[in-house]
């Protein structure tokens, strides 16, 4: 049994990341992007305080990740991405 603390990342050779690619839906791995870019946006607004626009604009953010989220969740429910996350 081996503990995940210790499990080193390997990277992958991209024609196999685009095989793996090859083979999930096609708006699964559109809403995967989006869920990425939603978190960042997300990521970015921080801080203890936020003017309106700031406040809109991460509001709308989180709503973009939910809407994403929801469609990842029900392809698998792993899948769905955490703002504060690295994957």
């Amino acid at each position: 049994m081996t503990a995940s603390h210790l499990l080193v990342p390997v990277p992958i050779p991209d024609r196999i990341a685009a095989l793996i690619g090859s083979c999930i839906p096609a708006h699964i791995l559109e809403a995967e992007f989006d869920a990425e870019c939603a978190a960042r946006e997300v990521r970015s607004f921080r801080g203890p305080r936020l003017d309106i626009e700031d406040q809109a604009d991460r509001e709308q953010a989180l709503s973009e990740l939910a809407r994403a989220n929801k469609v990842l969740a029900a392809h698998h429910p792993r899948l769905a991405v955490r703002p504060g996350s690295s994957w």
